[in-house]
This record gives C-alpha cells, structure tokens and sequence, in this order.
C-alpha cells in the first residue's frame, strides 16, 4: 500500500514510518520540522519506497498533489506538548484546525482514507474512570489556554467525523494516551524524555504538581501496531478508538523508577504549576483508557509494561549522550 504520513518526521511519524517500509509499503511525508527532526528519518533516505518534502500542509497544492500518491493518509501533524501550547496558543489552534481541514478537504477529492491522530486531551477534567469513546468530554474554562488543545483536537473529531457523514471520507479516529519511546523530544514538556535526561546528568528530576497526578504510558511500537492494524480493520471506518496502556503511575513514582533504573543521584524536586506553566494551570488528575473497543476489534493488548517503556527511553538517550 501507499501511505501519506503529515509529521512523518516526528516522534510518532518516524517510527510509523520504519514499521510500514518494514511492511514492503510505499511511505510519503510531510513534515514542516515544527517538532520533528531530519535525525529521525535519516536513516530512511534513499530507501526506494520511502519519499519526503519538508514542508507545511498549508501549502495545499504541495497537499493535494502529495494525498493523490498516496493510498491512505495518516494525519499526525499537529501543536504537540504542554509547554508549546501554553506558550503558543494561536499556533496550537491554526495549526490543529487548520491542518486538519486541508487534510480531510484534499482527501474528500478523491475518498482517500485518513487516520486521525487525537488525544487523551480531549476527555479533559472529565472524573469518570476509565474513560470510554463514548463518554462526555468536560473542558477547563476559555480564559485558560491550556484548553485550547483539548479544544482544538475536539474540533478536529468533529470535522473529521463531518466529512465522512457528509462527503463519505473514510476517517478513522485514534485518541492517543501519553505515547512514549526512543526520539521523543523533551523540549515542550514530555515527562519521561524529560526525566530521564535530568537523571543522566544528575540534574534535579522536576516533578510539576505535588506529583500525585497519574498517567498510564504506552510505548510506541504498541501505538503504531494498533494504528496499522485499525487501517485494515474495515470496520473500523467512521469510529473512534482509545490507543494506550492501562498501567497507572504517578508521575512522582515515575521519577522514582527513573532514579532507581538510572542510578542517579539527582534529587526528585516538586515544581508549583504556576511555576512551571501559568498562574491558575489545570491539570488532569487521572487519564485513564477504556481499551474494550479497540481490543474487541483488532486484538489490541501493549506488550511494553512501565520498566520496558523506561528502559527504552533510558538506553536511547544514553546513546545520545
């Protein structure tokens, strides 16, 4: 098959990319270098079925002509990390609504199937556990840009879901929980790149909060399998699937075990939020996945536990270092 990648290059994209030429697939991307890196496809270039343009999907002739190779699209470009987001809220939306209708708009011309990255973001300061597809999102109030996201990515679900109603696209949705590995970039605020760096150079590991909020990681090979699968999965048109892990840390016993599996003699400090982000930063306590609907469909079940997840991260930037 041929596929499109928009942020082929970036964490998830590159990774999305290797996977799929492993395949014996044609593999396009589009990528602005926003938030990914040329380091992260380096080793695909000149690979006869690999292709790239450095590029922004604004630019909607380069768009079109680049979604009519491909077979199906999958769309990961998008404002990524809590930092960017609350430093660049005019950024996060143009980039996340826009960026999506020109997708979604070039693909209706020709019925080409997108895969839709969304996230966790979206359920924001909702309290029932798990959270299912079909449960109520409850967002945090205007004046806070650390909604925009979450609203933003909202958005691009019900564009998506829009146009295949009304155009008959073939979208497929993926809310993505807390996707971690080798190639994450710590800079816009990734807890476990994050933490691991800080312990390799024995700096202090910074905890935001009092630490007590929990996360379930999931490693990215999990993701990208289950995305591979949901592109095969016919059924799977038109729906939207939880993609992560249902293994709960807090993110101070996380800095712990990165601590613990590093050797490090960094000190574990507490950072207010108002510190680290904005006065009046709101966080989710919990976020947890309801993965019934997507193991029922495709047999989903990640392979990497928390120590895995760590162990890879940890063995990458050691390798940078």
């Amino acid at each position: 098959m041929r596929f499109l990648i928009t942020g082929g290059a970036g964490f998830i994209g590159s990774h999305l990319t290797e996977a799929l030429l492993r395949r014996g697939d044609e593999v396009f991307i589009i990528d602005d270098l926003s938030t990914g890196a040329m380091d992260n496809i380096a080793s695909f270039r000149g690979h006869p079925r690999f292709d790239y343009v450095i590029d922004t999907i604004t630019n909607r002739p380069l768009l079109a002509e680049w979604v009519d190779r491909a077979e199906t699209v999958f769309h990961l470009a998008a404002a990524v990390g809590v930092r960017l987001i609350v430093d660049s809220p005019v950024h996060t939306i143009e980039t996340n609504v826009g960026g999506t209708e020109a997708v979604l708009r070039q693909a209706a011309k020709k019925s080409k199937k997108v895969i839709l990255a969304s996230t966790s973001e979206v359920y924001g300061k909702a309290e029932k556990m798990p959270f299912a597809e079909g449960d109520d999102l409850v967002l945090g109030p205007t004046v806070k840009s650390r909604w925009s996201y979450a609203c933003s990515k909202a958005i691009d679900e019900f564009l998506a879901l829009a146009y295949h109603k009304e155009k008959g696209v073939p979208v497929v949705i993926t809310r993505l929980f807390n996707t971690v590995g080798p190639r994450q970039t710590g800079r816009y605020g990734m807890v476990v790149p994050t933490f691991v760096r800080q312990a390799l150079r024995g700096e202090p590991i910074t905890v935001f909060g009092d630490g007590r909020q929990s996360r379930c990681f999931c490693h990215v090979a999990d993701v990208v399998e289950a995305l591979i699968k949901l592109v095969e999965f016919e059924a799977a048109t038109g729906q939207v699937y939880n993609v992560g892990s249902q293994e709960e840390i807090s993110i101070l016993d996380l800095a712990g075990l990165i601590k613990e599996m590093t050797g490090s003699p960094s000190q574990i400090v507490l950072v207010p939020y108002d510190e680290a982000y904005e006065e009046g930063f709101e966080d989710m306590p919990r976020r947890i996945p309801d993965l019934t609907k997507i193991r029922s469909a495709v047999g989903y079940q990640p392979e990497y536990n928390i120590r895995d997840i760590v162990r890879s991260v940890v063995d990458y930037e050691r390798s940078r270092l």
